[in-house]
């Protein structure tokens, strides 16, 4: 359980919030953020996996040339 009750961040999840060039970033942490929490996706307080789920996918990531999305660690460990 999280106190908004989002479970994954998809095309249809309402109110994310991207950047000025289109990208998008998503805080995932336990605890609530302090600022802004449109793009908050709760995770659980120990470690947790992450897991990209991409439906109909196209050649580039069939074919390994598309870029994964990078993950940066921010803060204390």
């Amino acid at each position: 359980p999280n106190p908004i009750d989002r479970y994954a961040i998809g095309d249809r999840t309402a109110g994310l919030r991207r950047n000025r060039d289109g990208s998008l970033d998503i805080l995932l942490q336990h605890a609530v953020p302090r600022r802004d929490g449109s793009n908050w996706l709760p995770a659980p307080a120990g470690r947790f996996i992450v897991a990209l789920r991409l439906y109909q996918p196209k050649n580039s990531v069939l074919h390994g040339s598309w870029p994964l999305p990078k993950i940066t660690r921010l803060g204390r460990r």
